[in-house]
């Protein structure tokens, strides 16, 4: 199932925000993306209408199971194409901010053989 980019972001944050069992907002979300407050609330009622996300009652926001995968595999993508970008010489805000536009556009068969690539080198 394809879901829009900034679906994608959404849930990346998401899960950033939550490691360790960090309890994640709203206002987390939207000082993370440095996106409005009623964007990310906008966003967030559309996450949970369509199964990502869960909210309780005090604000709390987690990730379902539908929405878990999809956050985990774009932050894999995100970190394993930015440490990429980063052994090959670019520096790291550049890295950070191309492989953001990469991870979304790429598809699963090149993000594979990439990954392939970086695992057969790293040994």
């Amino acid at each position: 199932m394809k879901i829009q980019e900034s679906a994608e972001n959404y849930l990346e944050a998401i899960l950033i925000l939550g490691q360790g069992g960090a309890k994640v907002r709203s206002i987390d979300i939207s000082r993370e993306l440095d996106y409005s407050k009623p964007s990310v609330s906008v966003a967030m009622k559309k996450l949970r209408l369509e199964g990502f996300i869960t909210t309780d009652s005090t604000g709390l926001i987690t990730l379902t199971e539908k929405g878990r995968p999809i956050a985990e595999a774009m932050y894999e993508r995100h970190t394993l194409i930015s440490d990429w970008l980063i052994m090959l010489g670019v520096d790291e805000p550049t890295a950070l901010k191309d492989a953001c536009k990469m991870e979304h556009g790429m598809s699963s068969q090149s993000f594979e053989a990439i990954k392939r690539h970086i695992e057969e080198w790293r040994r």
